[in-house]
C-alpha cells in the first residue's frame, strides 16, 4: 500500500496536462480494486464551465456536460451541501426526486456506471470537488477497498484536487505580466467586491497577507490603486473571450 501511495504522489507531481492527471489516478484507483473515477470540480461562478477529469467512458461524459447534467445531478447536489464521503446507487444514497434524476442514473448504469463511492472536497479557496470511484456491479472488491481503505482514498482526493487545481488553472497572464496563484486569486475576490479581511477569511489567510499579495499585483501591473489592477484585470478577461 505504501509504495502505491508513493508512485502515485510521485506521479501527480511529475503531471503537466490532463492527461497526466487523468493516469496517475487510474493507475492507484486500479490498484485499490477500484474499475473507473471521476474528478468534477465545479466552477466557482454562476454559469462557469466545470472541469472533468474521469476514466468513463467518453461519449457518456461529453452527454453528461453537453446536458449540463450537473446542475440536476443527485450525487452532485449532495455532495455541494455534505463534506462526509458517502456511497450510492439502486437503493441507498442521495434519493431520486423527479423523473429526470432517475432517467439520468438509468443513463449512467448503460455506461457500467451503476454503484460509487463519492468525496466532496470543500477547500480553503472556497472552491468544491468531488472524486467518485464508480463500478458496474457492488462487487465484494470494490466494497472491501472502500471499507477497508476510506481514510486513504480520502488522502487520494485531496492530493489530486490540490494537483490538478494547481496545473489546470489558465494562466494568470495579465498584460503579460504573470501573477502568482495567490495574487490572482486575491485579485479575483477583489473584482468581485470583497475586502481584504473578506478576502482573508475567505482564502484562509491573514488580512496583513491579503494585503501584502495586493500590494504585490499593484507593483507588478504598475497601478496605484486595487481599482485600477480591477479594471486591468476585467479588460484581460473580455479579451480572452
Amino acid at each position: 500500500m505504501n509504495r502505491t501511495i508513493q508512485t502515485f504522489i510521485d506521479r501527480l507531481i511529475e503531471s503537466r496536462d490532463h492527461n497526466a492527471l487523468q493516469q496517475s489516478m487510474a493507475e492507484v484507483a486500479k490498484a485499490l480494486n477500484l474499475s473507473s473515477f471521476a474528478y468534477l470540480r465545479l466552477p466557482k461562478k454562476e454559469g462557469g464551465d466545470p472541469k472533468l477529469i474521469s476514466t468513463y467512458p467518453p461519449c457518456w461524459t461529453t452527454h453528461y456536460l453537453q446536458r449540463r447534467y450537473e446542475d440536476m445531478d443527485p450525487v452532485v447536489r449532495h455532495a455541494m451541501i455534505h463534506t462526509q464521503p458517502f456511497r450510492w446507487g439502486p437503493g441507498s444514497g442521495p434519493p431520486v426526486r423527479s423523473d429526470s434524476e432517475r432517467e439520468l442514473f438509468e443513463q449512467a448504469s448503460r455506461f457500467g456506471i451503476r454503484h460509487g463511492y463519492t468525496i466532496p472536497i470543500h477547500d480553503s479557496r472556497g472552491e468544491i470537488a468531488i472524486i467518485t470511484f464508480a463500478i458496474d456491479t457492488n462487487r465484494a472488491g470494490f466494497e472491501r477497498s472502500i471499507r477497508e481503505r476510506g481514510s486513504v482514498l480520502e488522502v487520494i482526493a485531496w492530493y489530486f484536487h490540490a494537483h490538478a487545481r494547481q496545473k489546470l488553472t489558465p494562466d494568470r497572464l495579465i498584460d503579460g505580466v504573470t501573477l502568482s496563484q495567490r495574487e490572482h486569486e486575491c485579485l479575483e475576490w477583489s473584482s468581485q467586491g470583497k475586502s481584504i479581511a473578506d478576502i482573508g477569511v475567505i482564502l484562509g489567510i491573514s488580512r496583513r497577507t491579503a494585503a501584502f499579495h495586493l500590494d504585490n499585483v499593484r507593483a507588478k501591473l504598475g497601478v496605484r490603486t486595487i481599482c485600477q489592477a480591477v479594471a486591468r484585470l476585467a479588460q484581460n478577461n473580455s479579451q480572452r473571450k
